[in-house]
């Protein structure tokens, strides 16, 4: 897998301890959920980023590459 842009789309909106685990995202609010979008590096990396938002408890909607 090469470096590819994500979109993760999550319920509600984020508190700030939430944003600032994931500086390195574009934050976007929307009517009830919150975009976020940034480069993944590989799977592991993917991976990863989904396992810091259920160790945050954040509901994640959906996860798409960005063409």
């Amino acid at each position: 897998m090469t470096t590819r842009r994500y979109e993760f789309r999550v319920d509600g909106r984020l508190t700030a301890e939430e944003r600032a685990a994931f500086l390195d995202m574009r934050i976007t609010e929307a009517p009830l959920q919150t975009l976020l979008d940034g480069d993944v590096l590989d799977e592991s990396h993917l991976h990863g980023i989904i396992a810091q938002f259920q160790a945050l408890g954040i509901t994640v909607v959906s996860v798409l590459p960005v063409p």
